[in-house]
């Protein structure tokens, strides 16, 4: 039986557990137990916001957000959230999804690194990247009571030196594929335009979240 908090948990479906099999056979344990504490973040932050959400598409949406890290899901030329996106496409096709929440899961999975767009988009979409910053970035830690991290945390360990060990994961998942990186042209032009200008670092975002480690 899955975790159960506040009424949360895994969804117990044939597509949910075919779905836990196949990331715990493709991703390392850092990423399995970390795209599972994704789910619960975003289902519990869906709970306190009162949406009502699909928490089998967020599930998906969840476990496969880092797939596109593995090598076998990996593009020479794609971003590696497409990759992801691309990998749960194929995926839910095999459960005769419907074609528009197949686009939901593969939108949430591509967006989950752009802050400031998932937000306002359908649950299943925004709860995907809520759960992504709250695990990463340690964004809305605070709005956790410390029995449901400690009960998520129990079950699907963080270990002390996550926020090391996932930077490195990324790395090690783009670093063929550098092109890809470019995007948020917007630091760029004020860059451009102000010498002084000092964007936010990703890395360092991590490091000083208010996970511990």
């Amino acid at each position: 039986m899955s975790l159960n908090i506040t009424g949360i948990h895994i969804p117990d479906s044939k597509m949910a557990r075919e779905a836990t099999e196949f990331v715990r056979d493709t991703e390392s344990e850092l990423l399995f137990n970390h795209s599972s504490r994704v789910y619960y973040w975003g289902a519990l932050a869906g709970q306190q916001r009162g949406l009502n959400v699909d928490r089998e598409l967020l599930y998906i949406g969840c476990m496969f957000h880092d797939i596109g890290l593995a090598h076998e899901h990996c593009s020479c030329d794609k971003r590696f959230e497409v990759d992801g996106a691309n990998a749960a496409r194929e995926f839910l096709r095999g459960y005769g999804i419907a074609p528009s929440d197949i686009d939901k899961v593969w939108t949430a999975i591509a967006l989950h690194t752009t802050p400031g767009i998932p937000e306002f988009m359908a649950p299943e979409i925004a709860l995907v990247t809520a759960g992504v910053e709250m695990d990463v970035l340690g964004i809305g830690y605070e709005k956790f009571t410390e029995e449901e991290i400690g009960g998520v945390t129990a079950n699907y360990p963080r270990p002390a030196a996550f926020k090391e060990e996932i930077i490195q994961a990324f790395y090690d998942g783009i670093r063929h594929k550098p092109d890809t990186t470019f995007g948020n042209v917007k630091a760029d032009v004020i860059k451009d335009k102000q010498p002084d200008f000092s964007p936010l670092n990703f890395c360092s975002v991590i490091r000083q979240s208010r996970w511990p480690g």
